[in-house]
């Protein structure tokens, strides 16, 4: 399979025919969507323009305004067309429903009133429940590349990483020397957030301390980040030295799709820190939970109830610490590291065959640092499969 091939065509047209099928049974009246965020774009369409993607009952048009030479030489999908701004769709669909549907969550009030200018709509509706209820059942090309992801994902992160680890070494260099490995392998080099809070970097490392400062993010990390406006890689000051723990949460894509993983290394000897025995059975209580946690990644299973098993599991003493205080396991990931729904309290949603999820129990212990595990897997009839490698035991780097 070709990575960096267009995305098929019958793949973009199973989309749009799932999209409308899902629209029709929620709301028969319906008459017209507008779609701009670009990962629902690549998505639909296979391209991330500048530009509006109109789907209505009998056309599916993508009006693109930058670049369009681009979009027509690296999209399937069969209608893209040329336009300097929104009154060309205005000329072109000359009665405008009174309801349409968008996306709230990424239609800020300047693009709102843009597209109003010319497009006389009265009411809009929330486009975005259809399209996370389609996106999270992946289909076999977007499992291909989530796994060819995930191999790039397991080889740099467990075999590379602990390479890097020098005594000296700064939190945010390790990021980067990590990251510039993954895009080596064949990584996409970046990654894309629903949360608009979330940074587009690939993600951070922290050693001991630094890993308790929570971020701005709903994370269960801790990172000192490179500057005080940006949480994330890690600081340029803090460096490695014996008796650290280290813990690194990066990211790695292919073709758009993401994987998310999580390692802890400590760089010692365990024997000779003074909470040793601390750090190891936290870290054993997080591999156990994502152990036990994966083979319940099953279709029926509630995932509130994997997220009440983990909080179960976890002793009095690190509950306070558990996920940073914070009421979740995991997360739905896909072209959006942090995709619906979550594995979570409340979220009493049942699991379907080929969901991908990523587990990532975690535990701050103060004043000593952050540790944790995470992998991403695949819903199968078995319980979780595993496509970033395998949880592994709490590795001394010496």
């Amino acid at each position: 399979m070709k990575f960096n091939a267009p995305v098929p065509k019958q793949e973009l047209e199973n989309r749009l025919n799932a999209f409308r099928l899902e629209l029709e049974n929620q709301d028969k009246n319906w008459q017209m969507v507008l779609i701009h965020n670009p990962v629902n774009l690549y998505y639909l369409t296979g391209t991330v323009p500048d530009g509006l993607l109109v789907i209505t009952k009998k056309q599916a048009i993508l009006w693109v305004r930058k670049n369009y030479d681009r979009a027509r030489n690296e999209s399937e999908f069969e209608d893209i067309r040329s336009m300097k701004s929104f009154r060309d769709i205005s000329e072109y669909f000359i009665d405008i429903p009174k309801i349409v549907y968008l996306e709230y969550k990424h239609a800020t009030l300047q693009w709102l009133n843009l597209v109003k200018k010319y497009l006389k709509f009265e009411e809009c509706k929330d486009i975005l429940p259809v399209l996370q209820s389609l996106r999270v059942i992946k289909s076999e090309y977007e499992i291909e590349c989530i796994k060819a992801s995930g191999k790039i994902h397991a080889q740099s992160l467990e075999q590379v990483l602990p390479v890097f680890l020098r005594e000296g070494v700064s939190e945010a260099e390790l990021c980067g020397e990590v990251l510039l490995d993954l895009i080596r392998r064949g990584s996409m080099g970046s990654c894309r957030f629903e949360n608009p809070h979330g940074e587009a970097v690939g993600g951070m490392c922290s050693f001991s301390e630094n890993g308790l400062n929570g971020i701005s993010f709903d994370s269960p990390d801790g990172c000192t980040g490179t500057y005080i406006p940006i949480q994330a890689l890690g600081s340029h000051s803090r460096k490695l030295k014996k008796g650290d723990i280290v813990f690194a949460d990066i990211s790695c894509g292919v073709a758009g799709y993401h994987t998310d993983k999580s390692v802890t290394y400590f760089y010692g000897k365990l024997s000779e820190h003074k909470n040793g025995d601390l750090i190891k059975r936290a870290y054993n209580i997080c591999l156990d939970i994502e152990k036990n946690t994966s083979k319940m990644l099953k279709p029926t299973i509630k995932l509130s109830d994997i997220y009440d098993f983990a909080y179960n599991a976890v002793p009095d003493e690190f509950k306070q610490g558990f996920m940073f205080g914070k009421k979740f396991l995991g997360h739905s990931i896909g072209l959006a590291m942090d995709e619906y729904p979550a594995i979570a309290k409340g979220f009493d949603l049942t699991i379907k065959p080929n969901e991908v999820f990523a587990i990532e129990p975690k535990i701050k212990l103060d004043g000593i640092g952050l540790v944790g595990t995470e992998n991403t897997y695949l819903v199968s009839e078995q319980g979780g499969i595993c496509l970033t490698g395998k949880p592994q035991p709490l590795i001394e780097i010496i």
